[in-house]
């Protein structure tokens, strides 16, 4: 049986996500990002093309590396302004009732008590449709505004995310029991104290002794979406990711990191099919091939050359303003977007790639590949991407906003549902249950959150507030 193809579309709160210059076209309507509707028609939109969520980026910083500020950025837009992507999840919510939100959030910047409510609530509020994609920031100009001298360093980064990310599974997971809601009217008890757990944490970097605020959610943990591209990232990734993001050049490369990923899966002690991997991908379709070309060609001629070199800039951290447009680039160790440069050096092997080459071949679609198509064109592709890339589906960014969301609606969807590649109803009501079937409302048994499930039950109470005494018993006997 053909393996069903995970659809998520991918926007951020700002007017140039992915493709420079393109706001500019007459039929975009990025300008409108900080309406309510643009938000609640795009949720509609989705829900009737049946995709499984909506991916919603973010950056706390700028992309202030190219010739050295902020300037170009601002003039194209170039992800600045940039809203808060938790805000506008509610309203789509209530206009929609399958369709999940994945909504990022850069822990680095973040404590975990704190975080782990405003999660518990975007669940409760969306009745568990609600993923948190997991960053550590990569922007310097995000380090300096929020309290450091300068960006933490890449391993120390995860390193941090590590624990953080425990935290918010105690909380989460251990420290309210299922039945602690007891809500019995007659009696006046809302909560049973009894079955409310201090989760005494004390760790490295963070020290979070008291219970969870929010009473648990129908999914409790959010689905953990990640995108590690570095060694130590994907090892993050796969020991805690249900849906990671990965930007390969061609389904080969999507084998080879797909294949990583799943191996390191696995020797966490998780299956290989419990990690589900989206590609980054922009598609730009029509009725037929010829259409969709013309389409192409005319959104090329708004796109920004100097918007896309400041993209670069803030993903690489290296200033391509201080090159010769036409000299050959060398891939650079530092402490942003490692993968880029390397990625970029994978599309063609032969070619040395120049700023020039990026402003031609990158200008739509930034990071990840572009497929121009009528609908069998496009299904082809994204066929092939998955059958032999061993991917789940793909992340749809968009040339421009909301038309490159309604083509894929109208045209590429329901060849896709044809084909049988396509759901059709969506399986359940959360968004665990999107990605793993109806019921699967919980993370996995061997999903790192699960071993908290009852590990302070038994210990300390909010009534007596004493450190739990069976923890350590409790976690000895997980699995490692």
């Amino acid at each position: 049986m053909a393996k069903r193809i995970i659809l998520n579309a991918f926007d951020m709160t700002c007017i140039s996500h992915q493709s420079a210059g393109t706001w500019r076209h007459p039929d975009s309507k990025a300008v409108t990002y900080k309406d309510l509707e643009y938000w609640t028609e795009l949720a509609k939109l989705l829900e009737r093309g049946r995709f499984d969520s909506l991916f919603i980026a973010d950056v706390l910083g700028t992309y202030d590396v190219y010739r050295g500020s902020a300037a170009t950025a601002l003039r194209d837009a170039d992800q600045v302004p940039v809203g808060d992507p938790f805000l506008q999840v509610p309203a789509m919510a209530l206009v929609t009732e399958h369709l999940g939100f994945g909504v990022t959030a850069a822990l680095t910047y973040e404590q975990p008590y704190s975080l782990a409510r405003k999660f518990s609530t975007l669940d409760h509020l969306t009745k568990g449709r609600v993923a948190w994609n997991v960053v550590t920031s990569y922007l310097n100009s995000a380090a300096i505004n929020l309290g450091l001298t300068q960006q933490i360093g890449h391993d120390e980064r995860y390193d941090i995310a590590d624990e953080f990310i425990d935290v918010t599974y105690k909380l989460w997971e251990g420290s309210w029991d299922d039945d602690a809601v007891v809500a019995d009217r007659e009696r006046g008890v809302y909560t049973d104290p009894t079955k409310v757990h201090p989760i005494g944490h004390d760790g490295k970097y963070y020290q979070v002794p008291g219970i969870h605020l929010s009473e648990p959610s129908p999914q409790r943990t959010p689905v953990i979406f990640q995108a590690g591209a570095s060694p130590r990232g994907r090892a993050f990734a796969a020991k805690h990711g249900e849906g990671i993001f990965i930007s390969p050049a061609n389904p080969e490369q999507a084998r080879a990191i797909a294949a990583d990923i799943r191996d390191r899966a696995e020797a966490e002690g998780r299956s290989r099919d419990s990690v589900k991997i989206f590609v980054l991908v922009t598609v730009v379709a029509a009725a037929t091939d010829a259409e969709a070309q013309t389409k192409y060609e005319d959104y090329l001629s708004y796109a920004s050359g100097e918007g896309m070199l400041a993209f670069y800039g803030g993903w690489t951290g290296i200033d391509f303003g201080q090159w010769d447009p036409d000299q050959p680039l060398e891939e650079v160790e530092n402490d942003s977007l490692r993968s880029v440069l390397a990625s970029l050096s994978k599309i063609d092997p032969e070619r040395r790639w120049t700023p020039a080459d990026i402003v031609e071949q990158r200008s739509i679609g930034g990071m990840g590949p572009v497929i121009v198509g009528g609908p069998e064109t496009v299904a082809d592709e994204l066929e092939r991407w998955v059958d032999e890339g061993d991917i789940d589906g793909f992340n749809f960014a968009y040339a421009i906003t909301p038309g490159t969301f309604e083509d894929l609606v109208e045209y590429v969807v329901p060849e896709l549902q044809r084909r049988g590649r396509a759901q059709t109803e969506y399986p359940g009501t959360t968004l665990r249950e999107s990605l793993y079937g109806q019921g699967r409302q919980r993370v996995e048994p061997t999903h790192p959150a699960a071993r908290y499930r009852g590990a302070f039950s038994g210990g300390a109470t909010a009534d007596d507030g004493t450190l739990p005494s069976k923890i350590a018993q409790h976690l000895a006997a997980q699995p490692a």
